[in-house]
Order: C-alpha cells, then structure tokens, then sequence
C-alpha cells in the first residue's frame, strides 16, 4: 500500500519526488544538507556508524525511522519522538486572513529567521526551496508561516507550523495549516505532519482540524564530533 510508505519517509520521499536532493550513502539516503538533516535507510544490517568516515558533509544529522546500529564512533544526541498524524479530508474551516506564498529572496530569508527562532535544528538555507511556503504578514513583519517538506508520489508533509512568539493565540497556524493543505490536496496528494509526542497542545490542534493519528516514529539526532 502506498501508505505504508510513510513508515520511512524520507527514503521514500528521496525516492520519488524529491529524488534530486538525494545523497546516496552505503545504503543510507540524505537529503543534501542545505536542504535537509534528514537521511533514512531500508536496512538494518547497514551499520550507521560506517558512514562515519563519509560524512563529510555535515557533522549533524537525523536519521528518521527505525533504530539504527551505531558506535562509540558517532554520538546519539537525543531520539524525539514523534506522532505522525495524516488527513484525510480538506479542513473546514474559512480563511479569513490576507496568506501570501513566500517567494522572494528577502521572504525566505524572513521565513529562515522565524523557523529558527520558534523551531531551532530542523530547517535549513535551501528547506524552502522543497516546496510551497506561505505566511502572514502583520504591519510588514513575518508572523506565522506553514509549508511543505518531505514529499513522495502520493503524500506530501506539513511543516513549518510556526507563530512568532509575540503572536500566539490569533488563529494563525490554522490559517496556514489550511492555506498549505488545500494547496497539497489540490495537487492530488494527502497531507501529513510529524509533531513531537510530548507537544500535547500542537496535537490538539491538529485533531481539532482533522488530522488522525497514524504512529509513533524517531528523529535519531547523531553528531561525528
């Protein structure tokens, strides 16, 4: 089933759509590092602690999935757990805010800003060039934003969901969570997202808009320094 490839999804993703920001690694898969952290692998019997004398390319990263071998060679920072949640219909709610798709060079750059200061690790130089961002703007500064990262045949992941701190509680995440999934539904793909199992109020959220759990899945952090 085409579902199950959400199991492993940046394998699949690196497989499909975005198999032109592919690094291929003694069996591992990398988004290339201005794009992404993320790499995934199909199996177990590649020690991940054999790539560390080929990862030249960065010294951290996320393998997301299954629990990989290592050893002294890399260091385990941290494995966050995560609820992958999908939706299956379009979300029902009005969009009532002015939602503009972040084009420019000076809205990426706005767009990095915000992500690293809400969500710090996880988004990179190039992150936005993976697929559509959209975000409110308030007396001309970047507010809240919402896009699309890792992307297969049939799904497309929700990412992104992020509120300036000084603009909470507006409604604009579910503005922009709308704004991205009609947009990925448009294109015949399903919406899904990944958020952290402990972020109670962020699942909340997104089962009031109608995402459904699906499973529990890890970001492996690993540094080679």
């Amino acid at each position: 089933m085409e579902e199950e490839k959400l199991d492993n999804p940046v394998w699949n993703s690196l497989n499909e759509t975005h198999k032109n920001f592919s690094l291929e690694l003694n069996g591992f898969k990398f988004y290339k590092p201005e794009y992404c952290p993320f790499g995934g692998f199909t199996k177990l019997e590649h020690p991940i602690s054999d790539l560390e004398e080929q990862l030249t390319f960065t010294d951290n990263f996320y393998i997301v999935g299954e629990n990989p071998q290592f050893s002294s060679k890399l260091t385990l920072v941290k494995n966050l757990v995560c609820n992958q949640m999908i939706l299956k219909q379009p979300i029902n709610i009005e969009l009532n805010e002015q939602i503009v798709e972040l084009k420019t060079d000076k809205q990426k750059i706005e767009l990095f800003d915000l992500v690293n200061l809400v969500q710090p690790g996880y988004f990179n130089r190039k992150t936005v060039d993976l697929g559509r961002y959209f975000g409110i703007y308030k007396n001309e500064q970047l507010v809240a934003a919402t896009g699309e990262r890792m992307k297969m045949n049939c799904f497309t992941e929700v990412s992104a969901v992020v509120t300036h701190p000084e603009h909470t509680g507006k409604g604009y995440a579910k503005q922009l969570i709308k704004q991205t999934t009609n947009q990925i539904f448009n294109g015949n793909k399903t919406p899904y997202l990944h958020v952290a199992a402990f972020n109670i109020g962020a699942i909340k959220l997104y089962e009031k808009l109608g995402f459904t759990y699906r499973r529990q899945i890890s970001f492996w952090n690993f540094t080679t320094s």
